[in-house]
Parts: structure tokens; C-alpha cells; sequence
């Protein structure tokens, strides 16, 4: 609030009026308190001070101005109309009460589809939505649960959210995601799912990828779909136990009579090794001593041919003259003559009276 100044003129008037009757000289008199010159002139501008402090309220209560964080973009509305243009992370102005600014998020969102209800804690770009119930080829009921990633496009948020609405995520990657799931996994029989997991996950993630692709100016990115878990009835889940326990048995069975097999298998091929090992070596020794044989009589044959009657005779001469040799040595010996005369004689040592007693027998 302005000092009033004009109490203070009035004060040093009468001070100056009334000066001699009390003081004699009261001419000098000062007041107790001077203002300073600065608000001596502060009534004049009171004016244009309330006035910025106005203006200064309004705008802070009206804020014409927002920031817009990264991952994040700004949709502005003008009397009820959507810009075309988004505006990006950063400080931005807009007109209070004329404009209006819609802030969408950019980021990476998820959908969990699960029987069981899971914490997401505060995380408002993960959304969490019952699974996905499904009849089988035959009519058996299936529940899918998944995860599918995806995001906004930003420069297509404006059209995005004034074609869908701000629910844009339950009218565009919700009702694609039961389509898709339901007219896959229902061609198959819930025996058959466990088994083809990887065949009907790539189907499910091509047939989204699909239809998302195929919307006008594609407002959204998909990023992608995990196939988490296939919930089977419980009759089926023990249907199928028993077939798998059946095929491990037959698995264990078939391994028992090809392992048999083979050690049959084995036993031949060692009893064949080992026979064709003793032919091979007979044969060996066979052919052994017809070489021999063959080179005895050969040797025979060439011994027999240089045999002449001179030679035996020299022969004969020779073998005659070691006996008589012998004779000299022993007198007692007794020398047995062949018919002949051309093969040596025999002499026996007649001092063994054993070996005398065997020859006259």
C-alpha cells in the first residue's frame, strides 16, 4: 500500500507555522522520519505495479504454458480442433481457455493377457487384461496367455487420438489381439497345442503384425508378441501325461531292441571277423606248406637230377670209409650191409648190451 505523503507535508507545515511560539527559533525544526524519494513518487505508480501483479497471478493460475517430457508428446486442441502437428518434448505456450494440450505417451506400452492377475505396480504404460479363452477344433475350451509390446507413433498421435479417442489402446490392439489368437489356435486340437507352441507363436505374431500394419497412416508400432503360456483343461493336461508316459515306455522299449540289435549285430560281425581271421590263417598256413612243398620238391627234383652213378659211387666210397674208420675204433661194432651197395650201411655199437638185446629181437 502508498505512503501517504500528504500527511507528512501537512506535518512540516505546521512545524514551521508554530515553530517560534514554542521554540523561539523553531524555523529549523525537521521532521522525525523523511521517506525516501522513491516512494515519495510510489502513489503515481501504484497503478502499473497492482497491474503486473495481476498479470503475474493470472498466469500462473491460468498456466498458458506446459513442458513436455521426453517419450511423450503434446496434442493440442484449438477450440475443439486437433493440430495435425505434435508438439514435441520441450517448453511450449499455449492460450489459456482457447487452447487445450493433450499429453499421449510415445514409450514402449505392453498388454498382459493372464488367468491370474499380476502386480503392475504404477506403471501406467502396462496394462493388464484377463487371458484370452478360446474353443479348440473341438470345441474344448483353451486359455492363451500372452504379452504384446507395441507404441504410438508420434507424428500419426493427433489423428490417432482424434480418429480413436484417447482408448485408442481397447479399440485397436485388443480387439486385434482376441481376433488373431481365437481363428489361430482354434484350427488346432488342444492335444496339438503344446506340441506345435513355436508353429501357432509365429502365427499369432504374423497375423498381428498384419492387421496392425494394414490400418490407415499406421498409428501403431508393433513391437512384439510372446506367446507365454497354453492353459489345457485338466483332463487334457492328464490325457496328454498318459500319451507321454506311453511314448517314453515305447521310446524305452524301441531303445531296448535296437541296442539288442546291435549287440547281435555285433557278436555276427565279430563271429564273421573272426572266422573270415581263421580261414585267412589257415589259408595262410596252407599255402605255407604247398610253397614248401612245392620248393622241397623242387629241390628233390633238382637233387634228383644231378645224382649220377659216379657221384654215388664217390658217395658210397666216402660213407665206406668212415666205417671203416669207425671199425678200427671199435671192433666190437657190427655193420649192416644193404642190398644195393648204393646206400650206406647201418652200424650198430654193440658194447650197449640194451640197445644189442632190442636189434637181435
Amino acid at each position: 500500500m502508498p505512503i501517504d505523503n500528504d500527511y507528512f507535508k501537512n506535518r512540516q507545515q505546521q512545524n514551521k507555522n508554530g515553530g517560534g511560539s514554542n521554540n523561539g527559533g523553531g524555523g529549523n525544526y525537521q521532521p522525525p522520519f523523511e521517506p525516501p524519494e522513491f516512494f515519495k513518487g510510489l502513489g503515481k505508480k501504484a497503478g502499473f505495479i497492482y497491474g503486473i501483479v495481476i498479470i503475474i497471478v493470472v498466469l500462473f493460475l491460468a498456466k498458458p504454458f506446459l513442458t513436455i517430457e521426453s517419450g511423450y508428446v503434446g496434442i493440442k486442441q484449438t477450440l475443439g480442433k486437433y493440430n495435425d502437428t505434435p508438439l514435441r518434448p520441450g517448453f511450449h505456450f499455449i492460450v489459456p481457455g482457447y487452447q487445450k494440450v493433450f499429453i499421449v505417451d510415445t514409450k514402449i506400452r505392453l498388454i498382459n493377457y493372464a488367468s491370474v492377475e499380476t502386480a503392475g505396480g504404477f506403471d501406467q504404460s502396462i496394462k493388464l487384461n484377463p487371458a484370452i479363452n478360446i474353443l479348440d477344433a473341438r470345441g474344448l475350451p483353451v486359455s492363451i496367455e500372452l504379452t504384446v509390446q507395441y507404441r504410438l507413433t508420434a507424428d500419426g498421435a493427433p489423428v490417432t487420438i482424434a480418429n480413436w479417442g484417447l482408448s485408442w489402446e481397447d479399440k485397436i490392439i485388443n480387439p486385434v489381439v482376441r481376433d488373431i489368437v481365437r481363428n489361430v489356435v482354434g484350427n488346432y486340437t488342444a492335444e496339438e497345442l503344446p506340441t506345435k507352441r513355436n508353429e501357432i507363436a509365429v502365427k499369432i505374431q504374423e497375423g498381428i503384425q498384419k492387421d496392425i500394419d494394414s490400418l490407415e497412416g499406421k498409428p501403431v508400432i508393433l513391437q512384439s508378441v510372446q506367446l507365454r503360456e497354453i492353459v489345457l483343461p485338466q483332463k487334457i493336461k492328464d490325457q496328454i501325461e498318459r500319451v507321454q508316459i506311453a511314448n517314453q515306455e515305447s521310446e524305452r522299449v524301441r531303445y531296448e531292441v535296437l541296442r539288442a540289435k546291435q549287440e547281435a549285430e555285433k557278436r555276427a560281425a565279430k563271429a564273421t571277423g573272426d572266422a573270415e581271421a581263421n580261414r585267412i590263417e589257415a589259408q595262410g598256413r596252407a599255402d605255407a606248406v604247398a610253397i614248401e612243398a612245392q620248393a622241397q620238391a623242387q629241390a628233390n627234383k633238382e637233387i634228383a637230377e644231378s645224382l649220377t652213378p659216379k657221384l654215388l659211387q664217390m658217395q658210397q666210397i666216402q660213407v665206406q670209409g668212415k666205417f671203416n674208420d669207425a671199425l678200427r675204433e671199435n671192433k666190437d661194432a657190427k655193420i649192416f650191409l644193404t642190398p644195393g651197395g648204393s646206400t650206406p650201411n647201418i652200424w650198430v655199437d654193440t658194447k650197449n648190451k640194451t640197445r644189442d638185446a632190442s636189434i637181435n629181437q
